[in-house]
């Protein structure tokens, strides 16, 4: 009996040290920390929860956060590592948050279950939660990533999704990352929730011989534009920031895709989607059923969440701290 337990044992460790030299996407999985940080989930939605108690605008800061993580070295959290030249001193990144929500979870976590959990998974976990805890659906999410070695301002750009974007644009880069146009669709509904600062919409108005704003931008509802200049006035001194979705901005819901179809969708890009027939299908089948895009919505975000991610010892590290590479 003691020979046959010890050959199973020793046939186990093999096949651990196979699969981690060997590792791939294919390597994730809901019960990753199963054995070595079986908690793990409920201390990141414990620290989400607490922080978002205290400041509405955290959810919406955590996924905002890894959109811009999964989409330029994919989601390994380069975007949370400091330094010169790193993706967070690019001027697309200087608006972000949600860092010290991260780094919180990491403290904990490193105490609980020193050396085990990457501040990928646990960005992943973050933002995952921010949408549930703000009405969304709950998506068992994948773990496993390793944190990204390599953070480059350079990178930012090439990646991500601009504000004047066009649809034919949009998808093309989400195809370059393996997603679809559906998936543009429904990833775009995280603007359900969240803030955006005026510049990113301030092209679609221009100043007239007064000094005063005017809508350039015709498929904008009147009212709404009309709300969206007394908000941000072209003499304002300081920056100012308004709710991606004026009906329900603290609700994960289908209401943004009804948002777009009646002229009150925020940004030029969010606009967009209805200017392409098979996206706009899409939004039209989306705003009339809530539970389809929550459905929708837990697919893509893992498919996203999956973007190039590390596995590998040789891809990849646990850092320390989220903010900077080992050693």
């Amino acid at each position: 009996m003691h020979l046959i337990l010890r050959t199973l044992l020793t046939l186990l460790l093999f096949f651990s040290c196979t699969s981690a030299s060997n590792s791939s996407s294919s390597d994730l999985s809901s019960d990753f920390y199963s054995l070595t940080c079986p908690n793990v989930q409920l201390f990141v939605r414990n620290t989400v929860r607490f922080y978002s108690a205290n400041d509405g605008t955290v959810p919406g800061k955590l996924l905002r956060l890894i959109f811009h993580d999964c989409m330029v070295e994919g989601c390994d959290a380069s975007v949370l590592i400091q330094g010169n030249g790193t993706e967070r001193t690019d001027p697309a990144n200087l608006s972000l948050g949600g860092f010290d929500v991260v780094e919180s979870a990491k403290r904990l976590i490193e105490v609980m279950c020193p050396g085990t959990v990457s501040c990928a998974d646990i960005l992943v976990l973050a933002a995952r939660d921010a949408v549930e805890i703000t009405g969304g659906p709950l998506v068992q999410v994948p773990l496993g990533r390793k944190d990204g070695k390599v953070s480059l301002a350079s990178n930012v750009r090439p990646n991500i999704i601009d504000t004047s974007f066009s649809v034919e644009e949009m998808a093309k880069t989400f195809s370059s990352k393996g997603l679809s146009m559906e998936d543009l669709v429904v990833l775009s509904g995280a603007h359900t929730i969240g803030l955006s600062h005026c510049t990113s919409f301030s092209d679609r108005f221009q100043k007239d011989a007064n000094g005063s704003l005017a809508p350039v931008d015709a498929s904008m509802e009147k009212n709404f534009a009309s709300e969206l200049m007394k908000q941000c006035p072209a003499n304002a001194t300081a920056p100012t920031t308004v709710s991606c979705d004026p009906v329900t901005p603290n609700q994960f819901d289908n209401q943004y895709y009804t948002n777009l179809l009646t002229g009150k969708g925020l940004l030029k890009s969010d606009s967009e989607l209805i200017n392409d027939p098979k996206a706009e299908a899409f939004v039209e089948s989306l705003s009339k059923n809530q539970s389809s895009f929550f459905d929708s919505w837990a697919e893509s975000f893992v498919k996203m969440t999956s973007i190039g991610v590390k596995t590998g010892d040789d891809k990849g590290e646990i850092r320390a701290i989220c903010s900077s590479v080992n050693g």
